[in-house]
């Protein structure tokens, strides 16, 4: 009697054919579940290592300050004699900006560092209103603080003479005193006292006229 192969038997011989290097395995659903995952896993690291990157990146001028400033101080930001120094920890001669110029300068070095950042400005003083003191000036330098009187982000833009906050577009005339000219902000920016050394660096003779930041009045 013949034995005749049957269809089965064809079919496991064709499966276990070794030919052409060997059988070809299709993706199973578990593995293409696994690749999925990785790619997931991936994409998350990736997405938290430019977080990081972000952070560090906004976390990088504020660690620069607080190597010469200090935190939770509640005392005077300036008084009589403290120098006026830049971003560096460079004490500002008088002639460091030109008519024009801006410049923010702290206190060196001295604690209060969440309100010590100052705008520094200087124009011909012919162009001052009665709203700057005229004893808080000097060679035409103009100083205000930096901190907005609305929600107390930093007055970092300027249009000409006028000093804006980008967080809620407060403008504040530099030529008026600081005087507001737009935006939600409810008063001035603080004027600081300054005056020159005998030896040509700016210095404080005080503290800010008024409350720094939003509040106060």
């Amino acid at each position: 009697m013949i034995d005749y192969p049957k269809p089965d038997d064809d079919e496991e011989q064709a499966d276990d054919c070794s030919c052409q290097g060997g059988p070809t395995e299709s993706p199973t659903l578990y593995s293409d579940a696994r690749a999925e995952l990785r790619r997931r896993d991936f994409a998350k690291f990736l997405a938290t290592v430019g977080g990081l990157t972000a952070v560090a990146s906004l976390a990088a001028p504020l660690a620069s300050t607080t190597q010469v400033f200090e935190r939770g101080y509640e005392g005077p930001v300036y008084s009589d004699g403290v120098h006026l120094v830049d971003s560096e920890g460079e004490r500002v001669t008088e002639g460091r900006l030109s008519e024009g110029d801006l410049l923010t300068v702290f206190p060196e070095p001295r604690p209060g560092i969440e309100k010590a950042p100052t705008l520094l400005v200087r124009y011909p003083e012919s162009e001052y209103s009665s709203n700057v003191k005229q004893g808080f000036t000097v060679s035409g330098y103009a100083a205000f603080s930096k901190v907005c009187t609305h929600a107390g982000c930093m007055v970092s833009d300027r249009e000409e003479n006028v000093l804006v906050c980008p967080c809620h577009f407060g403008r504040f005339d530099a030529l008026d005193g600081a005087a507001v000219t737009g935006g939600p902000p409810g008063r001035a920016l603080p004027q600081l006292p300054i005056t020159v050394t005998s030896d040509g660096f700016l210095v404080a003779t005080g503290d800010f006229e008024g409350p720094i930041g939003p509040g106060g009045g």
